[in-house]
């Protein structure tokens, strides 16, 4: 069992999830995906911090009283080092801040935005909190991809606020995919979204590692949320597009099966 305790920038280090039942969350995921979970702190808007074996993974937090209308999504966050600077990046590259940089006490510094083709992401400056402890393990986030509809528009993007080394993967004409580096590490990817995503809008998806796709996702369906596509083989593993009992949305991967013999 290890613990991280850093990321660099540019690497998405946290995410966090906006529920209208945050009790229903927790029974949800601690089912799914084994989480223990903090006492909410009601000075940070009920927020609470999922663990696994004592280790963070992710944030939950309930809707305040004017997001009710808002759909429950997870949203990820990108590590920075001078969350200033990041921002104006972001906005002379035609991204929108929606929450400009604020401080959590004692926490580091966050803001919120949406990227140049409409997908929202958030930046995240450490203090004590230095991101995910547990990271590329079960129950544990493991990738993270923004999925658009305009995938140059969006690499220009994003090279424009951190260093990323982009390597295109697949033919462009049925399978168009950018991974992203940092000094040569995969950190993300960016999926470009073709005609069968009609009615679904830009977005990031987070992606949590499990030890098994199939009975994972059984439990994602005993618990209350639904399979919405898969599961399914990849290079990578196999892959289900889940969403929890409120609609947010997230995949689970977990290893290739076997060949049989």
């Amino acid at each position: 069992m290890t613990q991280r305790t850093g990321y660099p920038d540019g690497a998405p280090c946290w995410a966090d999830l906006n529920t209208p039942d945050l009790d229903g969350a927790r029974r949800f995921y601690s089912g799914v995906l084994g989480w223990t979970f903090d006492e909410p702190v009601a000075e940070f808007g009920h927020y609470t911090t999922a663990r696994l074996q004592g280790r963070s993974v992710v944030g939950v937090a309930p809707k305040m009283p004017d997001q009710q209308h808002l759909p429950s999504a997870w949203s990820v966050y990108l590590k920075t080092s001078d969350i200033e600077a990041t921002v104006r990046k972001l906005a002379d590259a035609g991204g929108n801040v929606i929450v400009p940089p604020m401080e959590i006490p004692g926490q580091g510094h966050m803001a919120f935005g949406f990227d140049s083709t409409g997908a929202a992401f958030g930046l995240w400056q450490p203090a004590s909190h230095t991101g995910a402890q547990a990271f590329d393990e079960p129950g544990a986030m493991c990738w993270h991809e923004v999925n658009t509809r305009e995938g140059e528009k969006a690499d220009a993007f994003y090279r424009r606020l951190f260093p990323y080394e982009q390597q295109q993967i697949g033919d462009c004409k049925t399978f168009d995919y950018m991974v992203y580096h940092l000094a040569g590490t995969a950190v993300g990817g960016r999926m470009q979204m073709t005609a069968e995503w009609e009615g679904i809008p830009p977005h990031w998806m987070t992606y949590f590692r499990v030890e098994d796709t199939d009975p994972a996702a059984e439990r994602v369906r005993q618990f209350g949320g639904k399979v919405m596509h898969g599961p399914f083989d990849s290079p990578h593993g196999r892959i289900a597009v889940v969403s929890d009992p409120y609609g947010a949305v997230f995949s689970i991967i977990g290893p290739a099966p076997t060949p049989a013999s």
